[in-house]
């Protein structure tokens, strides 16, 4: 995905829904914005939210499925996931000052780790969609909106 307007990182609830909550009621937006994103080419995660993706879902996936999952995350919706998602890869280094200062604002760890991850991967995104914005409102350095407002302002 090159150059790029608008980057916008998006929370794994938004994906969870579009893998395992088809009759939510918000079920048809959450499409049409992964849709309008992958069109656009302008999504991005962490791979901390795949990494959570990948544990939610590993209770209804088997092995293959999992791997699968992991492999082709990317292709299916046409987001990045930074730093790159590899196995041979570690798990980003993250300074423990930096993500006790996010957990004091009052932030669940897998959210302090997606925003500790994503402000050193992903600082360019100023724009953020999840269906969870009163965890990530006051904290995360740009506008967060849910994957409805975020249609509505595009």
């Amino acid at each position: 995905m090159g150059a790029q307007e608008n980057p916008v990182l998006i929370d794994t609830n938004v994906f969870v829904v579009d893998l395992r909550y088809k009759r939510d009621v918000h079920y048809r937006r959450n499409q049409m914005f992964l849709k309008a994103i992958a069109e656009k080419g302008t999504g991005y995660t962490t791979i901390v939210n795949l990494l959570e993706l990948c544990g939610i879902l590993s209770f209804n996936l088997n092995e293959r499925q999992l791997l699968g999952l992991w492999l082709y995350f990317e292709d299916k919706y046409k987001v990045n996931v930074l730093p790159p998602a590899r196995m041979e890869s570690h798990f980003p280094l993250i300074g423990m000052q930096h993500l006790f200062d996010i957990l004091k604002k009052g932030v669940s760890l897998g959210d302090a780790l997606v925003l500790s991850v994503a402000g050193r991967h992903l600082p360019f995104a100023l724009t953020m969609v999840t269906w969870d914005r009163d965890h990530f409102e006051e904290k995360f350095p740009g506008e967060v909106l849910t994957p409805e407002q975020y249609l509505r302002s595009v």
